[in-house]
């Protein structure tokens, strides 16, 4: 015969955790034996790990004491049930693994793959970590308003980054980072960037369906204008020059000619 210490030692529990599930009415209290202490069988051992087992699995207390004295039939049915559950717990706990997994990633926390190979490419050509984020949270803001269209995207892109004057594009804009709204620079490379637009050889890849809400391009457009003092004055510039916006340049003029 066991004490209560000795009892919870076999089932892997505390004297306390015992008490507690003797007050629940869980686990039948024994009589005393003459020396006035309470003595536990080793069916008291077995009875107090299927307690604890169906504790540490989630059940309820209430349903715990229910399945202590259910019949076979029904306490199989009630294990099978918190077994499915407890697999679904854990499929969820993977999703909850490959997210945290996914944000230390960086990038590829809300980007699909194509989209950091190319932001990749980016830092391979050179292009400076403070451009190549401001692309990331564009581009985050467009795979989760038009997912479908990232794979055509991302494939012109690639295209683009390829072209020589493309990189240098984007060198020109880490030049300009932190310029003013005032720099003598900007209209220069207002000049430099309205010819290059006007140049480019990509215009026969445009698609209708590629164009973004208005107020989506605006939203997009405002990642670059809250990060670069002179990004406003530059537009201005720009569309000074027969091209507006910025995510979704368009032509004000015929620039496409000039």
């Amino acid at each position: 015969m066991l004490t209560i210490g000795q009892l919870a030692a076999h089932a892997g529990v505390t004297v306390r955790a015992v008490r507690h599930y003797h007050a629940k009415g869980l686990l039948a209290e024994p009589e005393r034996d003459a020396s006035g202490y309470r003595r536990y069988d080793a069916k008291a051992v077995v009875d107090l790990i299927k307690i604890r087992t169906l504790a540490e699995a989630g059940v309820p207390l209430s349903r715990v004491g229910q399945l202590m004295v259910a019949d076979e039939e029904e306490f199989a049915s009630a294990v099978g049930e918190i077994d499915r559950r407890l697999r679904a717990e854990i499929r969820q706990r993977e999703r909850h693994r490959e997210r945290i997994f996914r944000l230390a990633a960086g990038d590829s926390l809300a980007l699909p793959p194509e989209a950091v190979a190319y932001l990749d490419r980016l830092r391979e050509l050179g292009v400076p970590e403070r451009v190549v984020e401001g692309e990331r949270d564009a581009w985050i803001l467009i795979a989760a308003h038009s997912p479908e269209r990232m794979a055509r995207w991302m494939s012109l892109k690639r295209k683009q980054i390829e072209n020589p004057e493309v990189v240098e594009l984007y060198r020109r804009l880490y030049e300009m980072i932190d310029w003013q709204p005032d720099d003598p620079r900007l209209p220069e490379l207002a000049d430099w960037l309205a010819a290059a637009i006007s140049n480019a050889d990509d215009w026969d890849d445009y698609d209708p369906e590629d164009v973004l809400a208005a107020d989506f391009a605006e939203l997009i457009d405002s990642i670059f204008i809250d990060s670069v003092p002179a990004a406003r004055r530059l537009l201005e510039l720009l569309e000074e020059r027969g091209w507006s916006g910025w995510t979704q340049l368009e032509p004000t003029s015929d620039a496409r000619g000039s």
